[in-house]
């Protein structure tokens, strides 16, 4: 799983060099220079053509200029996007690149800190900005200044809903599937019948909101006609605020038999409150998470 979110940044990333490449304005030809006089004699069979030394290639994919972009996280403090920080460190050195600034707000402050950073990008000359959005479309407008002012914006991770003020965005997974997972996992653990909840990350966050789309279409489907999803909580991606939205989905559900939860912080929030309240036998934890945290 840790190879996999490096790999993803230098995907990213090189991806991102050539969206960068492709905005920049060709040099426009000389209108007053007068093209070069054609040879009126042919030319001379014996000759041997010269041929052009092909240029040294420096490893630069951007000759311009020093190439300055943002890697921004949801929040900083999660392992997954320090992963995708040492991918993106990676792929940078491997194009001649400069690392790019990797700068996130506090959990607390997530929505507001991220649509400030791609604020201030805007007016500071960045040549590109990566974005993992927890800020739904409420980054859009600024999203767009960016974009307006020359860079280039990029979604990783999870996206703006509307698409606007994002040239591209890299899915990790396709979310429709990731929904039908989510829904066979619930089917399976609860032995084909049974009622669970979701405890998910943030009301804002793109990613996890459409796979949850995607699982409640797939449970209209018969096969899940004896599962029922009980209710949507978020954590807001908060050890403890994750663990008391556990505990208060056992009090609220007393026969509840799952949370799932698309956010490993949530998995093992979950986890420990079941373990510390001795209702694992009761209620078991699933979801999508990293395995390396997974291990207690």
């Amino acid at each position: 799983m840790q190879h996999f979110w490096k790999k993803f940044a230098v995907i990213s990333l090189i991806l991102l060099l050539v969206l960068v490449g492709c905005k920049r304005e060709p040099e426009s030809a000389d209108p007053t220079t007068q093209p070069d006089t054609l040879a009126t004699s042919a030319p001379d069979p014996t000759a041997v053509p010269e041929v052009d030394e092909p240029a040294a290639d420096t490893g630069d994919a951007d000759t311009d200029g020093e190439f300055n972009a943002i890697l921004l996280p949801k929040f900083l403090g999660i392992l997954v996007f320090d992963q995708a920080n040492e991918g993106a460190m990676e792929a940078a050195a491997d194009l001649g690149q400069a690392n790019p600034e990797f700068t996130g707000p506090t959990p607390e402050n997530s929505v507001q800190g991220q649509i400030e950073i791609v604020t201030n990008a805007a007016t500071q000359g960045v040549d590109a900005i990566m974005i993992s959005n927890n800020a739904g479309d409420q980054i859009a407008p600024a999203a767009q200044a960016a974009i307006d002012a020359g860079a280039t914006v990029v979604t990783w991770d999870s996206p703006i809903p509307s698409a606007e003020g994002e040239d591209l965005f890299i899915a990790q997974v396709d979310f429709n599937e990731m929904g039908t997972v989510m829904a066979d996992m619930a089917h399976s653990i609860l032995g084909g019948s049974g009622q669970f909840a979701v405890l998910s990350a943030s009301p804002d966050a793109t990613n996890q909101n459409t796979w949850i789309a995607a699982m409640e279409e797939a449970l209209k489907d018969a096969k899940y006609a004896d599962i029922e999803l009980l209710d949507i909580v978020y954590g807001n991606d908060q050890s403890e605020e994750s663990y008391n939205q556990a505990l208060a989905l056992v009090d609220q559900y007393p026969d509840m038999g799952l949370i799932m939860s698309p956010t490993t912080v949530g998995i093992a929030a979950a986890a420990k409150a079941m373990q510390d309240e001795d209702l694992c036998d009761d209620v078991k934890v699933s979801g999508l998470g990293l395995p390396s945290e997974m291990v207690n």
